[in-house]
């Protein structure tokens, strides 16, 4: 038998198809759109005279309203992926934000930044289940792990771009910037062909896209309720711990100032590292489970790092110890795989966009509760005890997962 490696070099040329290059290449667009406001959140919101301590309050809403819309949109878009085609979500969701992030620029006040960002969030929520999903069902299932892999590690490039961008450029047009990529990326997505198993499928009675058929049942809930568990510290990690970064770095006594956007740049490099990693190692150990398990413990020692070796900490150690939690997070790719190849075709875009999209959408849960712990645990306590809920929960999801390394996908799941 073929050693992974092995198997993967002689499976190049069926990875880098054209369903692989446009979902990283669609996958690295949104998440510089996902991530923008993060890095401009203080010139953003100044910009529009919000100053002091709201600079923390109304950039934690405006991130909780991008999230509610890709919460909202990930159930949307999962659905009509299923009922209509992969393809159908990915010319929805690239249209949708791609003009809502070009109109992000223009704005004057605080409740249309907040509104813009909650369109954006629904557009921003189909990209990478559709594209996981395509690649997914369209690779061989020895060759899945790669190709979810290349998706996630070029994607998540993205963030390092948008960092630039806005170091570069003026906050609007950062916001420009990505919603043209985006509506360039629509040419290339014509040249995608659509999932043969869906196309099998869809000339069949089989119900497909019921979003209740996943909290039918014990077991079938179960399984898209660990899905989700699992990849929530990922998120809250990075909305509290990272992009309040300056906020930390003053706290901890960090010897120099922190941005924002030089914190995401950390994480996000760190992320591409983590990514590449844990997706070849999902296939060298034959495990995504095995994987997953690693990741989540890695991760929160990585936090406790941060903590530790942030206080009095120069503001490159401070940035390396961001860019440890992105190392450590970089099991997006396999969280989001296992998502997939946990169900079947008929239900597969609906969990696979819905269960990314409902551990963003709990980023206003992890905001809100550290928002709430604040005053009594101060801004590090509060961190650590939303951070240590979030961990316990993913950990013991994780040792529920079924393995689901190289299973067939062509099956449906039953009513």
């Amino acid at each position: 038998m073929d050693s992974p490696a092995q198997s993967a070099r002689a499976g190049a040329g069926t990875v880098l198809n054209a369903a692989v290059v446009v979902a990283a290449l669609g996958y690295f667009v949104d998440i510089y759109d996902l991530i923008l406001f993060n890095i401009v959140r203080i010139p953003s919101l100044t910009a529009i005279g919000v100053s002091g301590d709201a600079l923390v309050s109304e950039g934690l809403s405006v991130l909780n309203w991008q999230m509610v819309g890709m919460l909202l949109g990930g159930i949307v878009f999962g659905i009509v992926g299923d009922k209509l085609g992969r393809l159908h979500i990915l010319f929805g969701s690239i249209t949708l934000y791609s003009i809502a992030t070009i109109a992000n620029g223009f704005v004057h006040d605080l409740a249309t930044y907040k509104a813009l960002r909650f369109v954006a969030g629904l557009g921003l929520a189909g990209e990478l289940g559709a594209g996981v999903t395509l690649v997914a069902e369209i690779l061989p299932a020895r060759l899945r792990g790669y190709g979810t892999m290349l998706v996630a590690s070029v994607g998540v490039s993205g963030a390092i771009v948008g960092n630039v961008v806005a170091k570069t450029l003026d906050w609007r047009v950062a916001y420009w910037v990505g919603g043209g990529l985006g509506l360039l990326l629509l040419v290339l997505r014509i040249k995608v062909s659509e999932s043969g198993m869906f196309q099998a499928l869809r000339h069949t009675a089989v119900r497909r896209g019921d979003f209740l058929a996943v909290f039918r049942g014990a077991e079938r809930f179960r399984r898209y309720l660990s899905s989700i568990l699992i990849g929530v510290p990922i998120w809250c990690s990075n909305a509290i711990l990272v992009a309040l970064a300056p906020e930390f770095g003053r706290t901890l006594g960090v010897t120099g100032p922190v941005t924002a956007g030089d914190a995401v740049m950390f994480f996000y490099g760190g992320l591409v590292l983590g990514d590449l990693s844990s997706g070849f190692l999902s296939q060298v150990w034959r495990s995504r489970r095995k994987v997953v398990l690693l990741f989540v413990a890695l991760l929160a020692a990585a936090n406790v790092f941060y903590f530790v070796a942030g206080r009095g900490a120069s503001p490159a150690l401070f940035l390396g110890a961001c860019g440890l939690l992105g190392i450590a997070g970089g099991y997006w790719a396999i969280f989001v795989t296992v998502a997939a190849e946990q169900f079947g075709t008929n239900l597969r875009a609906t969990v696979a966009t819905t269960v990314p999209n409902f551990v963003r959408g709990l980023v206003p849960v992890c905001t809100l509760s550290f928002q709430w712990a604040r005053p009594h645990l101060g801004l590090v306590g509060a961190a650590a005890a939303v951070s240590a809920l979030w961990f316990g929960l993913a950990l013991v999801s994780a040792f529920g997962l079924r393995e689901t390394f190289g299973v067939e996908l062509d099956y449906v799941e039953a009513d």
